[in-house]
């Protein structure tokens, strides 16, 4: 018995055969097209990635009968699909090309429409920090309003689908949308004392011009919503078996935004398999291209500049919080790569290079008589909103910093801005973790779960966990993300009673790093300069705008 699990992330997609107890026995990935034809535009194509996704299954099911499939579940980043009323991709292109029907979630062309809905002021903001984000689909919807004439596009809308949910069409013919995306992405209101999960608020739509979505009772973004995990219409249709290899009627679960899948395959690393585990103190991070912080709780608490409440959206009957930072991995790479030194590193076969670059910090302490590598930083700061901050500022134009940067160019001034750049990183971790504690004394963080890249990095695990003086868990398996759209299949296939028991079965152990406490007084300075250049960036753009 397996289930498979799909993951669409910004530039790949990847599936994994699961067993019932959670271990990954197959992977397969398939990079998939982006389209960047200006500043801040990000476009894919919808018909790319589900084919992406057929070959991914096909590989992983190749050693195993279809009929020991017992069911798949999918996750994927919060883009937004468009498909027009005949079910075909529907261009979301300046220039018209067909295939490029998908704003990745990383598009920030809706400034403008961000703005203007922060501005109305409306009560749904609440539950998104006060600010909606231009990540977020109702600012793109509304700039593809603004932009495009109705006769070429917005008459011709028959679906605007959260990605999550468009492979969940594609797989099922079903209509369904998932309470993950709709409440994390869209403003869907939910109701936590009936049986119907929420409601969209007409008013919110018709205050920012976008009413007309009210009509045919919200058929073009979804009516029909689902708890994450559920059986969705009546499993593989046909045509989506024969381009998986599966058998028809395979279930297919209600999908996750590709971060919560993470939460929801890590929340439960480390425990025991007891039913009554607490799930909440555990702050769990999923750091890929950026990073999502997920914080879940029995009660429903808001706090500025952090998304959510959400209900439902990752754990049944919990609310979560959800933090963030734009650019993580793809700031590290940007640092790395940009490097004058990169390109002359002499790096063994098979070596990472983040591995290279840890051995030359450590060597670099230990030659400069230093007892920890944190402190090969002194007097290199970085400020690490290079693409804006997602939280708990919410000001998407913020800018990165760098100082102490001097004439050198060597692979150890690499290696000290590269350390320098995980530092800032996890910073950004302890702002988030800082204005949560300092909101509500029953939100308290006791422990990190720390997935993605990352997480096979010792530096980043130790700095991590140095900074924010906490313990931080990882999984023994090497990707909790599948293992958590796996959860999904297993749930929709009725192997388990619930998603709660699911998490409790399938969730891995874990290994644990703990911080050394003798670097806390230099986190906290270093922090302190971290918060001061938050604020000279601020004062800068105000003496310019003078």
């Amino acid at each position: 018995m397996y289930f498979v699990g799909v993951d669409v992330g910004t530039g790949s997609v990847r599936a994994a055969l699961v067993d019932r107890i959670g271990r990954i026995i197959q992977k397969s990935t398939c990079d998939i097209l982006t389209w960047n034809p200006e500043p801040n535009y990000y476009q894919q194509s919808s018909d790319n990635i589900w084919q992406s996704c057929c070959k991914v299954i096909k590989d992983v099911i190749k050693e195993v009968e279809p009929s020991t499939i017992k069911g798949i579940g999918f996750d994927a980043t919060c883009s937004l699909v468009a498909i027009d009323i005949e079910n075909h991709p529907l261009s979301i292109s300046k220039k018209g090309e067909q295939e490029q029907n998908v704003i990745l979630w990383m598009d920030h062309r809706a400034k403008k429409e961000a703005d203007f809905i922060n501005q109305t002021g409306h009560k749904v903001l609440r539950y998104v920090g006060g600010k909606i984000s231009l990540e977020m689909e109702t600012p793109k919807i509304l700039w593809l309003k603004n932009n495009f004439p109705e006769n070429t596009f917005w008459n011709k809308v028959g679906f605007f689908f959260d990605l999550p949910d468009f492979l969940t069409w594609k797989a099922t013919n079903a209509h369904s949308r998932s309470l993950c995306t709709v409440v994390c992405k869209w403003t869907f209101c939910p109701n936590v004392k009936s049986d119907v999960l929420g409601c969209w608020d007409h008013s919110y739509f018709k205050k920012i011009g976008l009413e007309d979505l009210h009509e045919n009772n919200w058929r073009k973004i979804g009516s029909k919503i689902l708890e994450p995990g559920q059986f969705c219409g009546l499993g593989l249709t046909d045509i989506a078996a024969k381009e998986m290899g599966l058998n028809v009627g395979t279930p297919v679960a209600t999908s996750l935004i590709d971060a919560h899948a993470g939460g929801l395959g890590m929340i439960g690393v480390g425990l025991n398999k007891s039913l009554d585990n607490n799930l909440e103190n555990r702050l769990v991070i999923i750091n890929g291209t950026s990073a999502c912080h997920m914080l879940v709780s029995g009660e429903e608490m808001f706090v500025e500049g952090i998304w959510g409440p959400y209900y439902g959206a990752m754990v049944p009957k919990m609310w979560l919080l959800e933090g963030g930072q734009s650019t993580t991995g793809k700031l590290l790479d940007h640092i790395i790569y940009t490097h004058p030194a990169t390109e002359k590193l002499n790096i063994p076969k098979n070596t990472r290079i983040e591995d290279y670059l840890n051995e030359i910090i450590v060597k670099m302490a230990i030659k400069k008589g230093l007892k920890y590598v944190d402190y090969l930083t002194e007097d290199f700061h970085i400020y690490p909103d290079f693409h804006g901050n997602r939280s708990p500022i919410g000001d998407s134009s913020l800018k990165g910093m760098i100082v102490g940067l001097s004439l050198s160019v060597d692979e150890e001034n690499l290696a000290v801005i590269y350390l320098a750049t995980i530092q800032a990183i996890c910073y950004g971790t302890k702002h988030i973790i800082d204005s949560l504690e300092k909101t509500n004394s029953k939100l308290k963080v006791n422990e990190v779960l720390l997935c993605g890249g990352v997480s096979k990095n010792k530096i980043y695990l130790q700095t991590q966990a140095n900074i924010v003086t906490l313990p931080v868990w990882t999984s023994i398996e090497n990707d909790p993300v599948l293992i958590g759209s796996a959860m999904l299949a297993a749930t929709a296939s009725k192997e388990y009673k619930s998603l709660q028991e699911t998490i409790t079965r399938m969730a891995s152990d874990g290994q644990i790093t703990q911080p050394l406490k003798n670097t806390h007084e230099y986190h906290n300075r270093k922090y302190m300069v971290y918060l001061e250049m938050l604020k000279n960036q601020q004062n800068y753009r105000d003496i310019m705008s003078n």
